[in-house]
C-alpha cells in the first residue's frame, strides 16, 4: 500500500507579500483555480490511499477547508506545535501509520510544488514504488534544464542502471559556476524533495543516524491526542526535537539511497521569477494579474490585488501590489525577498505574518481602517458558523449588519439583527456572533478603546476548541 504524506508547513517567504506566515503560498491559487496544496492531492495516482497531512497549528482550519472543497478524504491531519523541518515530520508520519499495524510505502510530497506532466510523474512513482518495496530509500530527481542556484542537487552514479541510480552526494544551492557545471554533466539532478520508502525503512535509518530525533518523535506520538479532525503531538516532547531536513538527517548518510529520474516539468515555485517561468505570458513576455495598464514594459510580473497599477518604460521587474504592501523588485533578484521579510520581522511589523484579510474557521475578516482609538473591520461569517463566546477587556464594539441575518448574544440577551440594523457590545460584556441565515453574513465592526490586538479575546466557549 502507498500512503501519500503531504508536508504543508512551509511559510513561503520568497513569494511575499502574496504569501505570508499565516496564509502561505501552498494555500493560494497561484497557477489555476485550485491551490498548490489542492493540486498536490488532485494529481495523486489512483492506486494510493487517502493522504496523511502534516501542517502547522496555525494552518489547521485552512487545510481542513481546502480538503473539503475538493472532497478529499484523508488519514488524518497531524499538527506540529513548532516546525522542525522534514526529518521529524516524516518520522511522525511513519510512526503514526505503522501504529495501525501496517508498513506502507510512504510517498512524501511537499504541498507547494508545481508538476506539469502528471503521466510522467505517475510513471516515476511506479518505478520508485518497486524499488522502495525492496527496502531502498528513493529520491525523485529532476533533470536540470538551467543553471538554477536556488535548488539542491544530487550527484548519482549513472554508469550501470537506467531506471534508477545510486546516490553519490548532495549539494545544497551551489554557486552559478558549479550550477553550470552540473547542468553540463550527465550525473546531476535537482533534489525535488519527493521521496519514497517503506515507513519501517525510514525509521530504521533515522534511528541509526539521528537517534535523538527518533526517540523524541516516538515519545511525541505516544502522547498525541485527537482533537476534532486533528492529531495533536505532545508539545513538551516535540519542542525538544532537533531541526533537520531529511537530506541532512538520513539521505546523505544512508547506503540505501537511490534516485529515480523525472523529466515532466517540475518547480518548487520558490521565487517570483520561478512563478513567472511557470505561467503563460503576453506578447511582451509579461504576466499581468488584476487591474494593470502597461506601456513599453517587457519580461515582467505585475500583480494587483485591489487597485489600478500602471507601469511605464521598465523591464525585468516584479511588482506585487496587495491591500497593505507593495513590492517592487528586479526579477533576477527575487530570491532575495526573504531578506526584506527578515527586516520586517526585526521591526516587529505585522506584514510578514498576516494579510489585511485574515482567515478564521468561521470565515474571515478584513481590517479596512484603524487609528489610535478605533479599528474598523468587515466580518464575513459562513452559513451555520459562529464566532466564539467571548469578551474583551480593552475595547467596545459596534456591529452593523450589511448582508444576511445575525444571531447576537450580548450578556443575557439573545436576539436577531437583519440588514441595516445594529447593536453595541460594551467593554467586558460576554458576547457572540452567529450566522442565522443561509447566505454569508457580512457585518461592519467598529472597535473603540485603547488596544485592538487579537490577544484581547477571552474565549469562554468555542466550537473549534481554540484557547
Amino acid at each position: 500500500m502507498i500512503t501519500p504524506v503531504i508536508l504543508s508547513g512551509g511559510s513561503g517567504t520568497r513569494l511575499w507579500p502574496l504569501s505570508r506566515k499565516f496564509y502561505p503560498k501552498q494555500f493560494i491559487k497561484l497557477i489555476n483555480d485550485t491551490t498548490l496544496f489542492q493540486d498536490t492531492i488532485i494529481r495523486l495516482p489512483n492506486n494510493v490511499s487517502a493522504p496523511l497531512i502534516i501542517c502547522n497549528e496555525e494552518h489547521r482550519f485552512i487545510v481542513a477547508e481546502q480538503l473539503r472543497q475538493i472532497e478529499s478524504n484523508n488519514k488524518g491531519i497531524i499538527l506540529e506545535p513548532t516546525g522542525k523541518n522534514t526529518a521529524p515530520a516524516i518520522a511522525i508520519a511513519a510512526m503514526s501509520l505503522i501504529n495501525d499495524g501496517q508498513d506502507p510505502i510512504l510517498l512524501v510530497l511537499s504541498a507547494d510544488h508545481l508538476i506539469i506532466n502528471n503521466d510522467k510523474f505517475h510513471k516515476s512513482i511506479e518505478i520508485a514504488t518497486k524499488i522502495a518495496d525492496e527496502g531502498k530509500m528513493v529520491a525523485i530527481g529532476v533533470k536540470p534544464n538551467k543553471p538554477e542556484i536556488g535548488y539542491g542537487y544530487i550527484e548519482v552514479n549513472n554508469l550501470e542502471k537506467n531506471e534508477y541510480y545510486d546516490i553519490i552526494s548532495f549539494t545544497e544551492k551551489p554557486n552559478l559556476k558549479n550550477a553550470n557545471k552540473y547542468l553540463d554533466s550527465e550525473n546531476y539532478y535537482w533534489n525535488s524533495g519527493i521521496f519514497m520508502f517503506k515507513a519501517s525503512a525510514y525509521l530504521k535509518e533515522l534511528e541509526i543516524y539521528e537517534p535523538e530525533i527518533y526517540t523524541i518523535c516516538k515519545k511525541s506520538c505516544l502522547k498525541a491526542s485527537k482533537d476534532l479532525d486533528f492529531i495533536r503531538l505532545n508539545n513538551e516532547e516535540f519542542d525538544k526535537c532537533p531541526e533537520k531536513s531529511i537530506d541532512y538527517a538520513v539521505m546523505e548518510k544512508t547506503n540505501s539511497g537511490v534516485v529515480v529520474p523525472f523529466d515532466g516539468g517540475w518547480s518548487d515555485i520558490g521565487s517570483w521569477e520561478s512563478l513567472w517561468d511557470s505561467k503563460s505570458k503576453d506578447s511582451n513576455n509579461n504576466i499581468i494579474e488584476g487591474d494593470a495598464i502597461l506601456s513599453k514594459v517587457k519580461n515582467s510580473y505585475i500583480h494587483s490585488s485591489n487597485r489600478l497599477v500602471t507601469v511605464n518604460g521598465l523591464s525585468d521587474l516584479v511588482i506585487i501590489d496587495t491591500q497593505d504592501a507593495l513590492l517592487v523588485s528586479s526579477k533576477k533578484n527575487s530570491q532575495d525577498i526573504k531578506n526584506i521579510v527578515k527586516k520586517l520581522k526585526i521591526e516587529n511589523r505585522s506584514e510578514p505574518d498576516n494579510h489585511r484579510k485574515v482567515y478564521r474557521p468561521w470565515g474571515y475578516f478584513d481590517s479596512i481602517d484603524s487609528g489610535k482609538s478605533f479599528q474598523v473591520k468587515r466580518i464575513f461569517v459562513n452559513p451555520g458558523a459562529k464566532l466564539s463566546l467571548q469578551k474583551h477587556e480593552k475595547r467596545s464594539e459596534h456591529w452593523v449588519v450589511v448582508k444576511g441575518i445575525a444571531l447576537i448574544t450580548c450578556g443575557k440577551k439573545v436576539f436577531k439583527l437583519q440588514e441595516n440594523q445594529s447593536t453595541y457590545i460594551p467593554r467586558g460584556e460576554i458576547h457572540r456572533l452567529e450566522n442565522f441565515g443561509v447566505e454569508t453574513l457580512e457585518i461592519i465592526e467598529i472597535q473603540t478603546g485603547e488596544y485592538f490586538g487579537e490577544d484581547d479575546i477571552i474565549r469562554l466557549k468555542d466550537d473549534y476548541k481554540r484557547s
